[in-house]
């Protein structure tokens, strides 16, 4: 049975999460405060006001800094275990709060419920992960060339980590990086897309609990709000040694070069132009179902949403009908019903690039095999729900080398072997995630050897969305190079340091330099 929320499950919602329709959105754990202009949150779902928030003033930011320092004195000296132990707490509590989480993340950014539960629980999942973690930051241990001389690395956490987070995913990446930093010993400064405060301020109260009856900093965990302004103020700001940032190529370098300027670290997860590679020895409908989801899932709002299918000539005609006969079936409404595959746009200035994206298409020689198109009447009365839309077209087209967040799929053949699709995927600045369909072994080794792909995901019979948490999560060329979540990206959030001991009575110089003084 599907499930419908009304109005009134939202207030309860918003209720449990002791959100009013005025709120202060300034935060250091418990301690909530703040003196910035108001600014709104409206939902793509219906287009209602569902509450405002006061954003965080140079004042405010100041006062989180300070708090933020002070907590770090405390947090970093507690055992790598005993961090993760909180981290374990916060994982209980979202649990808990799983539905209502996730059905305000739904109703504020506009996707699914089912991909609202979907993204607390990738929260769960992480959190996870980094209490496994917490036992496991591992250094190395090498021989010196000196005699009685022993050499190791250690890893130590950095101090304050800023994180700069995007809507479509208003709370997971944020979780990426915390519950990571976290258990590397650092506090968390976060400012969330200013279209999505709403969520995070759920998400900070309930971390502020979890601190608070663990008798810890309010510092650990902050949350600052507002717009790219706000953003600036972590930019700019030397007591942050590392700044996450996700969002688009053009935001990503603006962060990198002000960052890079105070000689600070960044961590860049930026835009995707991702592509699916359909061979003649593909699963035809494995493709229809990867392609389609990774089209129109979160209203093609990912950033490894599919963008490109690139299939091979001789199949062509069989995938493109197959393409065209599913996207008659999708249907297009209010996320809140599960009965739906398609919510929102995240806004009106969205549509409007959805639009012109489609028109610049058809501009430059391509054909809508799907039309789209912006949907109007009963249930649409935000303007933000449109069409999924599938055009013909090259890769050299102009709007096929940008990311369009929207569900647009690019439909191109290619003939030849498999390295000439590889060749079409690659030729774009973006390098996030890729896909092939096939059931050919050597074309699956060839796309992920050293002369396939070139992005930091690649994967074989599933799409180019769906990332693991123990995965590295993460992208090449203009997609920013950062990595975060599994694997090693623990790494990331804390400052290598090599160690030389000498348990003799003698000091014998490197490279058996002699420099007797005495």
């Amino acid at each position: 049975m599907s499930e419908v929320l009304q109005a009134t499950d939202i207030a309860k919602t918003l209720e449990i999460f002791e959100i009013g329709k005025e709120n202060k959105g300034t935060s250091t754990g418990s301690y909530w405060f703040s003196s910035g202009e108001i600014i709104s949150s409206w939902s793509p779902v219906d287009g209602e006001c569902i509450a405002s928030v006061q954003t965080t003033s140079e004042a405010d930011y100041e006062v989180v800094v300070k708090t933020a320092q002070e907590a770090f004195k405390e947090w970093r000296m507690l055992p790598a275990p005993k961090r993760g132990e909180i981290v374990r707490q916060f994982a209980e509590v979202l649990r808990h709060y799983k539905k209502p989480l996730g059905k305000l993340v739904s109703y504020e950014m506009g996707k699914s419920l089912q991909e609202g539960y979907g993204e607390v629980q990738e929260m769960i999942d992480i959190c996870d992960f980094a209490v496994g973690l917490s036992r496991q930051l591992h250094g190395l241990t090498m021989h010196s060339e000196r005699p009685g001389h022993r050499m190791y690395e250690q890893y130590h956490p950095m101090g304050i980590v800023g994180i700069i987070s995007a809507f479509n995913f208003p709370v997971a990446v944020w979780s990426w990086n915390t519950a990571l930093a976290w258990v590397c010993g650092d506090v968390c400064i976060w400012k969330p897309s200013e279209k999505t405060p709403l969520t995070a301020l759920a998400c900070q109260k309930l971390i502020a609990g979890v601190l608070e009856k663990n008798e810890l900093p309010d510092g650990i965990s902050c949350l600052i709000n507002g717009d790219y302004k706000v953003g600036e103020f972590m930019t700019e700001d030397k007591r942050i040694p590392l700044l996450s940032a996700t969002g688009s190529i053009r935001m990503g370098k603006i962060v990198a070069q002000r960052v890079a300027s105070r000689l600070g670290k960044s961590l860049l997860e930026l835009g995707g132009n991702n592509a699916i590679i359909v061979t003649p020895d593909a699963d035809i409908k494995m493709t229809v179902i990867g392609a389609v989801f990774g089209a129109v899932g979160t209203c093609g709002q990912r950033c490894t949403s599919t963008r490109r299918l690139i299939v091979h000539e001789d199949i062509y005609d069989t995938v493109k009908d197959a393409l065209v006969t599913a996207y008659k079936q999708l249907r297009i409404g209010n996320p809140l019903d599960e009965n739906n595959h398609v919510g929102p746009l995240i806004d009106k200035q969205a549509v409007e690039k959805y639009s012109a994206a489609l028109e610049k298409v058809v501009s430059e020689g391509g054909k809508l095999l799907v039309q789209g198109g912006v949907l109007e009447g009963a249930g649409y009365e935000s303007g933000c729900y449109v069409k999924p839309a599938i055009a013909e077209g090259n890769n050299d087209y102009e709007i096929v080398q940008e990311e369009t967040f929207a569900p647009i799929l690019y439909l191109m053949k290619y003939a030849g072997d498999v390295s000439d699709a590889i060749e079409i995927q690659n030729d774009v600045v973006q390098g996030l995630s890729s896909a092939i369909m096939t059931n050919n072994l050597r074309e699956a080794e060839q796309f992920l050897s050293y002369a396939g792909s070139d992005c930091g995901i690649a994967n074989v019979n599933i799409g180019t969305s769906g990332a693991e948490i123990g995965g590295a999560f993460g992208g090449e060329k203009e997609t920013g190079g950062g990595r975060e979540s599994g694997s090693d990206a623990w790494k990331v959030y804390m400052r290598r340091q090599t160690n030389t001991i000498n348990y003799t009575t003698e000091l014998p110089l490197a490279q058996g330099i002699k420099f007797d003084i005495l």
